[in-house]
């Protein structure tokens, strides 16, 4: 059965950092490209960040500069670090692992910026 789980969200004021990640299980993890999405009310989803099996990241222009993205094979870990948050930042952030023709996801958390 395959399960990503994320951890790290909470509540933080403007220009503070989280850090998020998300453990994955059921599957081999080192062949998924690995994304972050976010959702904020009334919004759609939208993609954060990915990293590729081979390292590749992209960035939302929105987030380009303050967040970055890494992942651990070893611990079928994936990370997005996130500085110098904006209250446009809140929102649930979703972790993906996306593979061609089959995308599994995580329950989210929540990520709070409050001015």
């Amino acid at each position: 059965q395959v399960r990503l789980a994320e951890t790290g969200g909470g509540l933080v004021q403007v220009g503070g950092s989280l850090r998020l990640s998300c453990v994955a299980s059921g599957i081999t993890f080192d062949v998924y490209d690995m994304r972050w999405y976010r959702q904020a009310p009334g919004n759609q989803r939208e993609l954060v960040a990915d990293i590729s099996r081979s390292y590749v990241e992209n960035y939302a222009e929105a987030v380009k500069g303050r967040f970055t993205i890494s992942r651990d094979n070893a611990k079928n870990q994936v990370s997005l670090q996130m500085d110098s948050l904006k209250p446009e930042d809140t929102g649930v952030y979703y972790c993906s692992a996306s593979l061609v023709g089959r995308d599994y996801w995580g329950q989210g958390t929540q990520v709070t910026v409050s001015s």
